[in-house]
């Protein structure tokens, strides 16, 4: 038995033709992309291709803001190889630290480095093992979380051995190991020890084959080295991404952005070889993209970027996940904000507790809303008792590449500094410019005429204080002649 259901309104005449101007596409379209014309909601045989045109510079520059982490880490791996980090046996290391020599993305000058890549592909599966009292992350080829090890990691600090598993392995995994398989065969290894460059000297890798007789490693200085680990913005970007996509599974990337990637070109298994007119679209939107990405990391809209109400002072790790997930969605500007900025994913750094991990905030102006400019003074008074457990220290970027101002080879004050100086009320009073003022050269960071410039704070085990923001960071103020 059947039921007949009552008949609706339906629409007027009015309203039907209301309803047609929303469905329909009119004969002369005005873009951003030139005007487009149409016949009855067909393009014309002459806008076709401006129309085309369009949607490849939408994508490309949706790429470029998407697949940012890629890249990072392919120009990371090109910069380390420069610098003689050529295999997954050989460890870099920064001793006594990093200085502004080399071009790579907001590292400190206080803490020692050890990074190196793994190629599971060419050894199969891998071993990693670290030191005791350590912090180091593992992240894949698309700079995707794999593990922590050390103290954040399993072995809690106790020091233990790793497993990482190509994609797809189907083969032994013997105990003994905490074991992980990667979705990429290019991995991203961080080691840092509370015990310096000794300790990082403790570490091993190698091929889970050669478990009962591993070779030595070979551990390679490249704290005074010149090299470059930033990627690319104009086309050569797509060149770094089209490497990644040629070496990895293609299983590797979530489908959007694989499909993103195919609409210009770049497909596993296949060449990526743009005519000279995507290559001239694809340049643009590097370069589109590059400047939106500066806009979201110097200028951000997101108000959840900001630490405190009416502050410049931004949080670099925006929304507490490490995945930059929020109520079930991600958030794009907040990933591309911290990979245009920094290196290295873990859920470690989105979850600083009390006393333990570190706490960042950068500003790019100053008390005035003006850009930084490097051939001016300005001064931050830091409050007394800054809430950090071990030490606090303010470093100075560049704003074009992201990485250590070039202004010396440590453009950087610390509260380990033994001359920096205190006032009397506990202040320290810290001073930015070309030269420094008269007797404050202890407490002065040098900038460069005709650059600007921005700082990052960090707090090395932050304190309750930082949490409940009753400690709060004054603005940078413009010294003015």
């Amino acid at each position: 038995m059947t039921i007949e259901g009552s008949k609706g309104p339906g629409l007027s005449a009015e309203q039907l033709a209301e309803q047609m101007r929303h469905v329909s596409t009119p004969d002369v379209l005005s873009t951003p992309f030139g005007e487009f014309e149409f016949f009855d909601g067909v393009p014309k045989p002459d806008s076709v291709q401006a129309i085309f045109d369009g949607l490849d510079l939408v994508r490309g520059i949706d790429a470029f803001l998407t697949t940012v982490p890629g890249a990072s880490l392919v120009a990371m791996r090109k910069g380390l190889r420069t610098a003689g980090v050529d295999s997954p046996d050989k460890i870099a290391y920064t001793d006594p630290r990093c200085n502004s020599g080399a071009i790579w993305l907001t590292p400190n000058t206080e803490t020692t480095y050890g990074i190196g890549f793994l190629d599971l592909k060419a050894w199969g599966p891998t071993v990693i093992e670290v030191p005791s009292q350590s912090l180091c992350v593992v992240d894949d080829f698309w700079f995707r979380y794999v593990t922590d090890m050390g103290i954040p990691g399993p072995d809690q600090g106790a020091g233990g051995k790793y497993l990482f598993l190509p994609p797809g392995y189907d083969g032994e995994r013997p105990d003994g190991y905490y074991t992980y398989e990667s979705p990429t065969f290019t991995n991203f290894v961080v080691i840092r020890a509370l015990g310096g460059v000794p300790a990082i000297k403790q570490s091993r890798i190698y091929r889970l084959s050669d478990a009962d007789a591993a070779p030595e490693n070979t551990f390679v200085n490249i704290a005074d080295q010149v090299f470059n680990t930033v990627h690319s913005n104009d086309f050569s970007f797509f060149e770094e991404i089209a490497e990644l996509v040629a070496e990895e599974p293609a299983t590797a990337l979530d489908p959007e952005r694989a499909g993103t990637l195919r609409a210009l070109g770049i497909v596993h298994g296949k060449p990526f070889a743009p005519d000279e007119r995507l290559r001239g679209i694809l340049d643009n939107a590097a370069r589109t993209g590059a400047a939106m990405s500066r806009a979201i990391l110097y200028t951000p809209r997101d108000p959840e970027t900001f630490r405190w109400d009416g502050s410049s002072w931004k949080n670099p790790f925006v929304g507490g996940s490490y995945e930059f997930l929020s109520n079930g969605a991600r958030n794009l500007d907040a990933r591309t904000l911290f990979h245009y900025a920094a290196t290295v994913i873990t859920p470690a750094m989105a979850h600083a507790q009390v006393g333990a991990g570190s706490a960042y905030l950068y500003t790019a102006e100053d008390a005035d809303g003006a850009l930084f400019d490097g051939g001016e003074t300005y001064s931050l008074r830091i409050p007394a008792d800054p809430p950090a457990k071990n030490f606090w220290s303010i470093d100075a970027y560049d704003t074009q590449t992201r990485s250590l101002l070039q202004s010396t080879a440590y453009p950087a004050l610390s509260s380990l500094d033994a001359d920096l100086k205190i006032e009397d009320d506990g202040t320290h009073v810290i001073w930015f410019g070309p030269t420094a003022p008269e007797g404050k050269e202890s407490n002065w960071i040098p900038t460069l005429p005709g650059k600007s410039w921005w700082p990052v704070l960090r707090l090395y085990g932050p304190l309750e204080p930082w949490f409940d923001m009753t400690w709060q960071l004054p603005e940078i103020v413009h010294e003015k002649p």
